[in-house]
């Protein structure tokens, strides 16, 4: 767990970190440009078909069952060269499509349709090198060489986005300097990432070669994982597609930005998932209830108490702190609006990740589908509406509103199913404590905010309503004052 966080905390900063130097350096409609790239590359995504978890589960189950080492290779092998084909079709689709995208789909504002064009077409080239990254690290993943695995993930992160500033700042401050970098970073992470696996794979007596019945073998899990990541992707992206087409491309930039920020808050709660779920399907392997039901409300506090606080302070002072982030007026005017709405959101939406791995600890999959689908198909007609009314903002907000229907209408049917009599310590003892303590600790600080203050006292101020509102909401927490506070009273 603290490798993943290493990694992804890493990785999340590199992305972070250098988005001021991008927009400074090219342009706000061409930092639009990055959020097509994201979207493309978290739809592009569903062609996955459940291959990398299916790869990251079987090389596990083989290394528990001893498995022929050969027969282990030729999987690894098949399900390469599927990923090698799907990689350049996609590539192969992106820069015949490109004309037609950049004419018909992306409103370039001041760029120009050649430039557009000459972008997306790097975009596939930087897609297709990327794509087989997946695979090795799902593979690497089911060997356990997570250090390893992230130790790849960190050079590879810093040399993307540190790599991009360079190269926008002493060669060329273009779009498509930008993607052809990260065409060639993404190449070198890949080839890096299969290095590594293969290095890891057991030695066997003859070269790994295509098995068609390697495939035949995982299908079945595959295609339920690919129904899964396919509504999960879908909801996800599905502003940004649609916001894509609808905005231009400088209000877009806003937009992606502000996702990207509310977005980092997945970084704080992704590690808890993956340390939660192999716990919680032990217990419900082993039919211990009660201690399910008692370790269930532990982690949703400590959920609460690592995603509420950052959110309430990224909402309530987010024009502040995208100024002294990216130094810019003129982007902190346009974008702290919506990170105020995608962040209530967000963090909704995160708290919901443990309700689901205690599904997927029972192996109920079906609810969260159908759940998914009914609000893909409510979110996109909400969105069109909501943003050809009100902007952006109408975007964000459907969002929001969004996630609020997932807790007060999903989740208590989801307890309802697992967890009869539950849902009430859900919302009054894991949630509300942490969420009503930070808040009116942040509310505080956000009253007596000091007026026409100076960058670094602003960074000072927001680092002490930070560690403020962290401090009580881990006070309010039950389970963390228990623990830590013994000789206190806890409701």
């Amino acid at each position: 767990m603290l490798a993943n966080y290493a990694g992804k905390a890493w990785s999340g900063l590199m992305s972070l970190v250098f988005i001021p130097v991008y927009i400074g350096l090219m342009g706000i409609e061409s930092y639009g440009l990055v959020g097509v790239f994201i979207m493309l590359q978290a739809v592009l995504s569903l062609l996955d078909m459940g291959l990398s978890a299916s790869l990251n589960r079987e090389l596990a189950r083989d290394s528990t069952l001893r498995k022929d080492a050969a027969d282990t290779r030729d999987l690894v092998r098949t399900l390469e060269i599927v990923y090698c084909l799907v990689g350049a079709a996609v590539a192969l689709l992106v820069v015949v499509l490109a004309p037609l995208i950049a004419a018909h789909w992306i409103n370039g504002g001041s760029l120009s349709t050649q430039s557009v064009n000459d972008a997306v077409r790097l975009m596939g080239l930087a897609l297709a090198f990327h794509w087989p990254f997946a695979l090795y690290s799902g593979g690497l993943m089911g060997l356990q060489r997570q250090v390893l695995l992230n130790g790849v993930t960190i050079i590879a992160a810093t040399l993307r986005w540190g790599g991009a500033a360079l190269v926008l700042w002493l060669v060329s401050p273009t779009i498509q300097a930008f993607f052809a970098w990260h065409a060639l970073a993404s190449a070198a992470q890949t080839l890096a990432t299969a290095a590594a696996l293969w290095k890891c794979l057991p030695a066997a007596t003859r070269p790994a070669r295509f098995e068609k019945q390697a495939l035949l073998g995982i299908w079945r899990f595959a295609a339920g994982m690919t129904g899964i990541s396919a509504m999960a992707v879908v909801l996800t992206q599905l502003d940004k597609i649609i916001l894509s087409k609808l905005l231009p491309l400088d209000t877009f930039g806003y937009y992606t930005l502000a996702a990207v920020v509310a977005s980092s808050l997945y970084l704080l709660v992704t590690p808890i998932f993956s340390a939660a779920f192999p716990s919680f399907s032990q217990m419900v392997s082993a039919g211990d209830v009660e201690n399910l039901k008692s370790r269930y409300h532990q982690i949703c506090q400590i959920a609460s108490v690592v995603i509420l606080p950052p959110a309430i302070v990224l909402a309530l002072f987010a024009e502040e702190i995208l100024l002294v982030w990216t130094r810019d007026p003129v982007t902190a005017a346009n974008a702290h609006f919506l990170v105020s709405i995608l962040v209530v959101g967000t963090a909704l939406n995160g708290l919901l990740n443990l309700p689901y791995a205690l599904q997927l600890a029972h192996g109920r999959t079906r609810f969260a589908f159908v759940a998914n689908t009914i609000a893909v198909a409510l979110l996109a007609p909400a969105i069109v509406w909501a943003t050809m009314r009100y902007g952006a903002p109408g975007a964000a907000f459907a969002w929001a509103a969004l996630n609020c229907g997932y807790v007060f209408i999903g989740l208590p049917l989801m307890h309802r199913r697992l967890f009869r009599g539950e849902l009430k310590h859900w919302y009054l003892v894991d949630v509300a404590p942490p969420l009503f303590a930070g808040l009116a600790v942040a509310l505080l600080g956000r009253w007596w905010f000091p007026a026409q203050t100076s960058g670094l006292a602003t960074a000072l101020w927001l680092m002490l309503v930070s560690g403020a509102t962290l401090l009580a909401a881990a006070w309010a927490t039950p389970f963390l004052r228990r623990r830590y506070f013994p000789s206190q009273p806890s409701a």
